[in-house]
């Protein structure tokens, strides 16, 4: 048994997304935080911060470095967050000539918010495609029925004839608008978090912008000052995340509400029941709808933590790992869904 519906063993195949759940896990974000942390090196040795030998061998040591999972999950349970047992391997790794210059100059938070956004650019990119995916289908659904008839419905009841093209527009316009949005916010997201003890890169005095600025490009992130406790951008992706599946839920409640009649539309591939074999239940139309309202409820939580006390909140910041994960994932399911949803439509109007 788990707790969250996108790892469950079973739910998963329904509510899940492989892809996207797999830049959570924590392989991938051991990685990216190693990844940081060489950049890092070598950006500090660029800059004249560090010596060229010790960014040298902090590169070769975590090229093959595997840190205890064991003593990781113990060292979160004691300081809430991994870095310090990680950075303690890592400098065993390293070796005492020149271990204390890993990790130099920065802080917990920039390792976990920097390995976040790099991860969230491989997930913004499968998303992309995601979206893509469907428009294209829901474009070939017009194509090939756009000129049939249908009852418009307002209010839930019968009002004027209008084109099977009317209604698909009213699907595919808002997911364009949601890729132009993506490209938008990406530039805003996707950029690097350095800002040290307590966002003042103290350690390393007038040099800090440009080991920020070497740190971004090694990375291939965007350089930005330090944002600790400035979460909007965060937030601002959720909302994208919210949006997009609120608009593929009213493509999962339109389509449920089609199925109810029966004369507008013909599914292939229905759910079936346990008691009455002859139905054909609308699944994955139904489970946009439940994650488009799922998404819609955790946004309310990544508001909260925008809300971050001083120059950094442990709390806020702690929120945000309970719910970012579960949104991005939820998002990516309910594309996957869509698509195959517009891939059973075998009849549209009349």
């Amino acid at each position: 048994m788990t707790v969250s519906p996108f790892d469950h063993p079973l739910l998963s195949s329904l509510l899940g997304d492989e892809e996207a759940a797999r830049h959570f896990s924590v392989e991938a974000e051991i990685e990216a935080m190693l990844a940081f942390e060489r950049a890092l090196a070598e950006a500090e040795a660029e800059s004249g911060v560090i010596a060229g030998d010790a960014a040298a061998a902090i590169v070769a040591a975590l090229a093959t470095f595997r840190p205890d999972t064991a003593l990781l999950r113990a060292g979160v349970a004691r300081d809430g967050v991994v870095l310090p047992e990680l950075v303690r391997q890592m400098r065993a790794a390293v070796g005492q000539a020149h271990g204390d210059k890993l990790h130099f100059g920065a802080t917990s938070q920039d390792v976990i918010d920097t390995g976040l956004v790099l991860r969230l650019k491989q997930v913004i990119d499968h998303l992309g495609l995601l979206l893509t995916e469907n428009i294209v289908r829901l474009a070939g659904l017009e194509q090939d029925f756009g000129g049939r008839a249908l009852t418009g419905m307002t209010r839930m009841q019968p009002a004027i004839p209008i084109l099977v093209s009317d209604r698909i527009k009213a699907w595919r316009a808002p997911l364009e608008r949601h890729r132009e949005r993506l490209a938008q916010q990406s530039a805003r997201l996707l950029v690097v978090q350095f800002g040290g003890a307590a966002g003042t890169l103290d350690k390393l005095g007038d040099k800090g912008p440009a080991v920020r600025k070497a740190l971004a490009i090694a990375l291939g992130l965007g350089d930005a000052p330090q944002w600790h406790s400035q979460r909007d951008g965060l937030a601002d992706f959720a909302g994208w995340l919210s949006l997009l599946t609120a608009s593929l839920g009213k493509f999962g409640q339109d389509i449920a509400l089609m199925a109810q009649g029966g004369a507008d539309i013909e599914l292939s591939g229905g759910g079936g029941s346990s008691a009455m074999p002859h139905k054909q239940n609308p699944v994955k139309a139904e489970a946009l709808v439940a994650l488009a309202r799922f998404n819609a409820t955790q946004l309310s939580g990544m508001h909260q933590a925008i809300v971050h006390e001083q120059e950094r909140s442990g709390a806020a910041w702690t929120l945000e790992w309970l719910l970012l994960p579960q949104m991005v994932v939820a998002t990516a399911g309910s594309l996957r869904l869509a698509a195959e949803l517009a891939g059973q439509i075998e009849s549209l109007g009349h």
